[in-house]
């Protein structure tokens, strides 16, 4: 399980206006050729199969996960920082699951550990429609994982703004108005834990860690994932706004103001940073380019109707 990735140096653009600069060039998750869009060139197949499948049934081997990403390559990073814009979701099945986050995997001798931060909205976990704030993690891809405080994994800060479990609001409205929570998963260079802020607040908010014992210093991948769940041979969830991705803010799911950090805890642009777009099912979602605008920094737009059968 792995691959290696071409890294392309990050086009950088600091006019008023929005620029489009690809990173490197799209994969799919059965190494398809992907074209180069701007010579109609192709590349070598380049598969990368991510492992994680959310257990929210006791169902789990007859889940079906699809992805609509932007990933690092395989090597030391800490972690990220972005803006997520908050979707409601309300004809959402009880077998059903959508959500973003950012993920980290980390390598472990053949297998991925897991964690991450972010907001879904998963019936058969809360049984209702909510949209709250989620943390997960897997010790192993071939484990079932553990969301919030079912087990000893995420350990939240005392007297935390924002816990596992709790709904976040309000919601965008399509067309109208756009919300969003900010946060961010990075390693502490101090601890060496693996700490989750809340940052759109008057002040960063810490709301807790993963301790680092669960997250071995190993080579990783770090992912900003809009993602969705469902039983196979069933239809889809809708992913982010419900819409394919444009540029409007208001009509689609996005990650704006994307940071990353270094060995001190220092946020930075991901400029010169190798990133690849994945997008498993591009029949039901999608993922457009990583691109730098003026008023919302490195961005990316996600999501779509759903439909796809398992």
């Amino acid at each position: 399980m792995g691959g290696d990735y071409v890294p392309i140096l990050v086009l950088l653009c600091f006019l008023f206006r929005p620029c489009y600069p690809t990173l490197v060039e799209s994969i799919d998750m059965d190494g398809n050729l992907q074209k180069n869009e701007k010579n109609n060139t192709l590349l070598s197949p380049k598969s990368f199969q991510f492992p994680w499948r959310a257990d929210f049934t006791d169902e789990g081997s007859n889940i079906i996960s699809h992805y609509a990403m932007w990933h690092t390559m395989p090597g030391q990073f800490y972690g990220l920082r972005a803006e997520m814009s908050i979707w409601a979701s309300p004809n959402i099945e009880n077998s059903q699951e959508s959500g973003a986050s950012i993920q980290i995997y980390f390598q472990d001798r053949g297998h991925y550990s897991l964690i991450q931060a972010g907001f879904h909205i998963s019936p058969s976990l809360y049984h209702n429609r909510d949209i709250p704030f989620f943390t997960y993690w897997t010790k192993d891809s071939r484990s079932k994982g553990c969301y919030n405080l079912q087990c000893g994994g995420f350990v939240p800060a005392s007297g935390a703004k924002l816990v596992p479990g709790q709904a976040i609001a309000p919601p965008s409205i399509y067309g109208i108005q756009d919300h969003y929570i900010r946060l961010s998963l990075n390693k502490d260079p101090n601890s060496g834990d693996w700490v989750v802020y809340r940052h759109d607040l008057e002040t960063p908010s810490f709301l807790g860690h993963f301790p680092k014992e669960l997250c071995p210093e190993t080579p990783h991948i770090q992912a900003l994932t809009g993602f969705v769940n469902y039983l196979k041979n069933a239809h889809g969830p809708p992913m982010g706004s419900g819409h394919f991705p444009d540029y409007n803010e208001k009509k689609s799911a996005y990650f704006n103001h994307i940071k990353k950090y270094n060995s001190k805890g220092q946020a930075f642009d991901p400029r010169y940073t190798g990133m690849v777009k994945l997008v498993d099912r591009k029949d039901c979602y999608d993922a457009n380019d990583l691109f730098l605008e003026f008023k919302k920094g490195y961005t990316f737009n996600y999501g779509g109707p759903g439909g796809c059968i398992g």
